[in-house]
């Protein structure tokens, strides 16, 4: 009965993850999956005022902007990378409201903000002075980060690389064989962070109470020698 037991469970586990034994080898595959919480984001806002006149628009954004600085004190020093780059204006064009007469213009000034944070607890108090001064901004999954992602990505491809020996392990043990040593070695494809669900937030949105778990997958094909 246990022999019976067993076979079931070796063409179970050919049947999920094809293995291919000759001779004297045998080639598999593995998989390694890493599970992780972001704890960083990049943030980035949008300062935006139209008139007529070009000083004036320059003016609106510039007033908006001094009681961004000021909102922001008491959080300053822990926005990483922080840049605000000069006002940039522009002229757009404005349909006429009657037939036939010619199109105005209008200034258009702007001004953005970046930076990072390691802090996600900063997040709704920062967004809530955004949206009290009216800036714009978008915050999708893409823009929530890990600071050890690298080593998650790691991690991922060494979970990889022992399941794949414990296959052959496996497999080995069937055939009254042991697992050897790697022949060849190939990494599918890369690691990139996926993530599992999170809300996105917009411009006088709610608040953001969840960012969501994210997945770091990999998997190599392995040729090993069984001795």
């Amino acid at each position: 009965m246990s022999e019976f037991r067993n076979a079931l469970f070796l063409a179970t586990a050919l049947a999920s993850a094809p293995v291919i034994a000759t001779a004297g080898e045998v080639s598999l595959s593995g998989e390694g999956l890493v599970r992780y919480e972001p704890d960083s984001a990049r943030l980035q806002f949008t300062v935006t005022a139209e008139h007529t006149n070009p000083a004036r628009a320059s003016e609106q954004v510039s007033d908006i902007m001094a009681g961004w600085r000021k909102a922001i004190e008491p959080h300053r020093g822990q926005l990483e990378d922080y840049s605000d780059a000069d006002i940039s204006v522009y002229t757009r064009s404005v349909p006429a409201r009657e037939k036939d007469a010619k199109p105005d213009s209008l200034s258009v000034a702007r001004q953005t903000v970046s930076f990072s944070i390691s802090d996600l607890a900063l997040i709704n108090p920062l967004l809530a002075e955004a949206n009290s001064l009216g800036l714009q901004y978008h915050l999708g999954a893409s823009q929530f980060y890990h600071s050890r992602e690298q080593e998650f990505e790691q991690q991922a491809l060494g979970r990889a690389i022992a399941d794949a020996r414990s296959r052959c392990e496996f497999v080995a043990s069937q055939l009254d064989k042991e697992c050897g040593e790697i022949k060849t070695l190939n990494v599918n494809g890369g690691h990139r962070p996926a993530p599992l669900m999170m809300a996105e937030a917009k411009m006088g949105g709610d608040a953001v109470s969840s960012v969501g778990p994210r997945e770091i997958r990999a998997s190599v094909h392995a040729v090993f020698e069984l001795d």
